[in-house]
């Protein structure tokens, strides 16, 4: 979960174009506002068939307009039914054989549907020991989630644990509010995984807090877990606070 907070951005560049060959036609200034890249995330896995997109992030009162151009992935298979798939074709046949490692086929491999739990959240700060945040089973924390101080960098490192089939497109969506203005909104492709007994380890990329007098006080946040498939696995609503000093 990315928890910076700051204003939403978009590169802004401004020229003008002139026709050198009359130097009567009036000079044009364009003004283009170019939004970040990272909204046009495309993923392709071999044999899988699926696809991501941004539209297949669980929907919030922002996304509405997302939900009318999803665009459909294709059916989920089994485990099985994935090996099968191609299985003449000796390069994909190594590449699932790789992503699926030592998974036991009899346990999971009729199971359409994965599953993903979340198992610990913690912030990461340089200098200082990990905060390890409570997960709620309702996704709402009582009162005060956590405090960070302003200026100060940061991470959060999560495990989770994938099982039953393949997920595909695992993403992390998380957005923040102060005083019921949306002041940061950020999405991350985590990647595709195959279910094993042993939790997976990922650590999004550092941050930092924003400062000043009116970078502190409290603000309000929801961070989401979905897949390709607009699955979510987990959904918290949250609040937090930026203060001069990290709380004792």
């Amino acid at each position: 979960m990315s928890l910076a907070v700051g204003e939403d951005s978009s590169s802004k560049s401004m020229g003008s174009d002139k026709d050198a060959r009359d130097d009567n036609e009036a000079s044009e200034t364009k003004t283009s506002k170019m939004p970040p890249n990272e909204d046009n995330v495309e993923e392709h896995h071999p044999g899988i068939n699926r696809k991501a997109s941004e539209s297949s992030f669980c929907p919030t009162e922002d996304e509405d307009d997302d939900e009318e151009r999803k665009i459909e992935l294709g059916p989920q298979r089994t485990l099985k039914e994935q090996l099968e798939k191609d299985k003449d074709d000796e390069s994909l046949r190594r590449w699932k054989e790789q992503l699926l490692g030592t998974v036991d086929l009899e346990s999971v491999g009729e199971t359409l549907e994965p599953e993903v739990k979340i198992l610990t959240l913690a912030i990461k700060s340089p200098g200082r020991p990990d905060m390890v945040l409570p997960i709620p089973k309702d996704g709402k924390p009582k009162g005060l989630w956590f405090t960070l101080k302003e200026g100060s960098k940061y991470s959060l490192q999560f495990t989770f644990q994938v099982s039953n089939n393949i997920v595909s497109g695992l993403k992390y969506t998380n957005t923040v509010w102060k005083t019921g203005v949306k002041v940061y909104s950020t999405k991350e492709m985590i990647g595709t995984f195959s279910p094993q007994e042993e939790p997976y380890t990922h650590e999004l990329s550092e941050e930092t807090t924003p400062s000043g007098m009116f970078a502190r006080g409290n603000y309000s946040a929801r961070s989401k877990f979905a897949d390709d498939d607009n699955k979510c696995y987990l959904e918290i609503n949250y609040n937090f606070d930026i203060r001069k000093e990290w709380q004792s």
